[in-house]
């Protein structure tokens, strides 16, 4: 549901029990990857206990959603079973959906493991891909009128950094997603989200660009989330490995939220949710 006025655009979505109101503040979205070969922290929570309990921090430190990702999408990253990744996500997300009124997104390409993890307690399904890698996807996030965040990615995890090029990267992002929302919302989803997919398919200058001009996605209608979290294009400004890369991601999101950003799927919650309070206090003087 979204209404507008003359000042701004207000989007007051429901996850199950929660509604917000993104015109209000910016979000943060906890990333909780229950994989071994993630590039920031893979193999640290695939302990279904450990991944509850980080979750748990997370939404103390003031996370708006949590994230569950089983497969990584890390530049060249191989492909996982359906049935791996079935096996690593459905658990915590049935624990955490038990124990917490906190919205769960399902990071995932496939739609059986979105189906799955909808029935287990999950509102929200997040495809990298913008549902071009499955074609039932649209489908099943319509029948359990569930939300959807559509990101732009050029390839796939395994090739998309394998020299990515464009003649105009801010007019190409939003003409692909301009397509998928409107097929998203063809297929009767209503909630949707858009995600520039910082990272996936992009050398560095488009990165910058991309944050930059991200106001643009503005004209799609719908919440744009950013995750620059940890990115390597941080990495490649300031020559640091990804253990160092904390007062990179605070820029980056702060030049998000000053830029249209309403939701910032992040790592270091603590920390990101006081560069976000603070940079909408200054946003609003």
């Amino acid at each position: 549901m979204q209404t507008t006025t003359t000042q701004t655009m207000h989007y007051r979505y429901k996850f199950g029990a929660q509604e917000y109101d993104f015109s209000l503040r910016t979000h943060i979205m906890g990333v909780l990857n229950v994989t071994p070969d993630s590039f920031s922290d893979g193999g640290a929570y695939v302990d279904p206990e450990r991944a509850v309990l980080h979750a748990q921090r997370m939404a103390d430190e003031g996370a708006d959603f949590i994230d569950v990702g089983g497969e990584s999408t890390r530049p060249g990253a191989e492909p996982v079973t359906l049935e791996e990744e079935l096996r690593r996500v459905i658990p915590v997300i049935e624990l955490l959906a038990k124990r917490f009124s906190i919205p769960l997104s399902i990071d995932t390409y496939k739609s059986q493991v979105a189906e799955a993890a909808l029935n287990a307690g999950a509102t929200i399904v997040n495809d990298v891909s913008g549902m071009t890698f499955d074609a039932t996807m649209r489908d099943v996030v319509a029948r359990h009128r569930a939300s959807a965040i559509l990101m732009h990615m050029l390839g796939t995890p395994r090739t998309m950094q394998h020299d990515p090029s464009y003649e105009n990267v801010t007019r190409e992002v939003y003409q692909f997603l301009e397509a998928q929302v409107q097929k998203a919302r063809a297929a009767g989803i209503d909630q949707i989200i858009v995600d520039p997919g910082i990272g996936f398919g992009k050398k560095l200058k488009h990165n910058v660009k991309l944050l930059q001009e991200l106001s643009t996605l503005k004209a799609l209608g719908c919440p744009i989330l950013v995750g620059p979290s940890r990115k390597s294009f941080i990495g490649s400004i300031l020559d640091v490995p990804v253990s160092e890369r904390l007062e990179g991601t605070a820029a980056a999101v702060a030049v998000s939220i000053m830029n249209g950003a309403h939701i910032v799927r992040v790592h270091d919650v603590k920390e990101m949710k006081r560069v976000a309070t603070m940079t909408d206090a200054l946003k609003a003087a």
